[in-house]
């Protein structure tokens, strides 16, 4: 006897096939047509997907965005600014509203992990507090994990070195760093050591916002590199936004791209900020802000979409959605044959749910029973579409449903409703 049975689901991979489950563990993936379950859905003719996973966000920001004011030039610094004005005006209840809010929105959508970075530049650590709470009242359904992040800098702001190692000691799980806001190159260099060399003595992994900058000389993923082989972190590190690299001399990329992929750091581009945010000083021809998806690809390193931001003082919009997020980079990065846009799919769930190191994760026997229905046939429909999300189950269990939303029609000769459904290649 079987919990739940997903029945007649289409897997990312084309196969047609049954998923049982009991208790929060996939035990079955095969015909069950024979099969007893306290439920069973069906999702015949249904993409049924691993959940989706976000390596990159600011849930202590998120929904806050007018308040107290819009970032009027729309860049990075002014989001900053605002940023620290919004600080002093939050509460704790207030941050953890928002977030609870946001994560309501991401049950909804089959988005069950989230990694979100969370500022320590703030001597009260309100945000850290927030997010350890939401953390333990969500994690039945969605796997949070927390960066500590000094976004003032390290060394720039006076209090964020001891801050940082504050919020770790509080149960934060990830090091993170912004070395390009340091002063100088040199001051950024020498927090990406600090923060590995932390990492390291804690054994935890590091995620830095690193070279969010047009300027190619701002280098220091090839220092977070280093040192990631230096302190034997290999599989333990990424490298957030990185967009300095589109800027960067294609030799020094020649060079940059093998460290990397030696010591398997991983690559976290945010194409919908990243798009936005880079290439505001420029006239024409005007840089669209990101890294090099395709080439660090090709070399063997793991490269996962991240959302960063929805609704904040960076980003006026967002949904919540990893499949918009992919959508975007599908385009930007100029991704757009069969292999490539499976592999945008790929970067929203199993290459994300290895750069966070989630355990029992995906559609196999064994792993946890947490999986996504959509009105979409296969990945690159469901990248087409960014359709409903039919059922959402979350460590065994249903937590969204969502009625098929197909059109009415009031056309003469033609059918009474349509659906955009129309899988051309698979």
């Amino acid at each position: 006897m079987f919990d739940l049975i997903i029945k007649g689901g289409t897997l990312p991979d084309g196969r047609s096939t049954d998923i049982g489950i009991k208790a929060d563990k996939i035990t079955a993936i095969e015909d069950l047509s024979t099969a007893e379950a306290r439920e069973t859905i069906d999702a015949s003719g249904d993409l049924v997907s691993p959940p989706f996973v976000d390596p990159h966000f600011h849930m202590d920001a998120t929904l806050s965005y007018g308040t107290p004011r819009i970032n009027a030039s729309g860049t990075l610094l002014e989001g900053i600014g605002l940023w620290g004005e919004l600080k002093e005006l939050m509460t704790q209840d207030e941050v953890k509203a928002r977030a609870l809010e946001y994560c309501d929105w991401a049950a909804s959508l089959g988005l069950l992990a989230i990694r979100s970075h969370v500022d320590t530049c703030d001597d009260r650590l309100l945000g850290v507090e927030a997010l350890l709470d939401v953390r333990d009242a969500v994690k039945d359904y969605i796997d949070l994990q927390l960066v500590a992040f000094p976004q003032d800098g390290l060394y720039r702001d006076p209090t964020a070195h001891e801050n940082t190692i504050r919020a770790l000691d509080m149960g934060v799980d990830v090091v993170g760093g912004i070395p390009h806001f340091e002063r100088t190159m040199a001051n950024g260099a020498r927090s990406v050591t600090a923060l590995c060399e932390l990492a390291a003595e804690r054994g935890l992994m590091v995620d830095l916002h690193c070279d969010e900058t047009d300027d190619p000389h701002s280098r220091h993923i090839e220092t977070l590199a280093y040192e990631t082989q230096r302190l034997g972190l290999q599989g333990r590190v990424a490298g957030s936004h990185l967009t300095s690299m589109h800027s960067m001399d294609n030799y020094y990329v020649s060079k940059l791209l093998p460290l990397m992929a030696e010591a398997e750091v991983a690559a976290i581009p945010n194409p919908l900020i990243n798009i936005t945010l880079q290439g505001r000083h420029d006239t024409y021809p005007k840089r669209r802000g990101l890294t090099r998806v395709k080439e660090m690809q090709a070399m063997g390193i793991d490269v996962g979409w991240g959302q960063d931001c929805v609704m904040d003082p960076w980003y006026s919009m967002g949904t919540g959605d990893m499949l918009d997020v992919a959508f975007m980079g599908l385009h930007v990065a100029q991704m757009t044959s069969p292999e490539e846009m499976h592999r945008c799919f790929d970067m929203v769930t199993n290459v994300n749910a290895r750069i966070l190191g989630l355990q029992d994760y995906g559609l196999k026997v064994g792993a946890t029973a947490s999986l996504v229905v959509l009105d979409a046939g296969n990945p690159i429909e469901a990248l087409r579409l960014r359709p409903d999300r039919l059922c959402v189950v979350a460590k065994g269990r249903v937590i969204s449903r969502q009625s098929r939303n197909d059109a009415r029609l009031s056309l003469p000769g033609r059918p009474e409703s349509v659906r955009r459904r129309h899988s051309a290649h698979s």
